[in-house]
């Protein structure tokens, strides 16, 4: 079975995501499994790791691989469902194109960081809605 999506280097930032098939519109294009963590546990984790976390309903989340690759973009191709952890085509996204996603939407503590995106919209800065 062909995999629908495959991380590879990524002009915006690192490594990203691509979809490895065309999505449809409204369809889910990435399921998130995420790890909830204690505050103990997410004031334990690295800088680094901590890039890769969520704060909803009370309670710390990590991403896995590849969640943790989606990157952001002031243009996002797909949006968060929070309630049932996954990203949804906003419109239709072609095999080979990165799946991106606006890091505002979700509540990354401490989220404060230069946008790569490139995109005519462009924030320059991303900060957290709560920031």
């Amino acid at each position: 079975m062909e995999k629908s999506l495959i991380v590879k280097k990524s002009k915006i930032h690192g490594k990203g995501v691509f979809a490895n098939r065309n999505f449809k519109k409204g369809s889910i294009v990435i399921k998130y499994n995420l790890k909830p963590l204690t505050k103990k546990e997410f004031e334990n984790l690295s800088e680094s790791e901590k890039h890769f976390t969520s704060f909803e309903n009370n309670k710390y989340w990590l991403f896995p691989s590849p969640e943790r690759f989606v990157n952001h973009s002031c243009n996002p191709n797909t949006n968060p469902d929070l309630v049932n952890k996954y990203d949804i085509a906003i419109r239709d996204i072609k095999k080979g194109e990165e799946i991106t996603t606006d890091y505002r939407k979700d509540n990354v503590p401490g989220l404060d960081m230069k946008c790569n995106c490139r995109s005519k919209n462009c924030k320059l800065v991303i900060k957290n809605k709560t920031n």
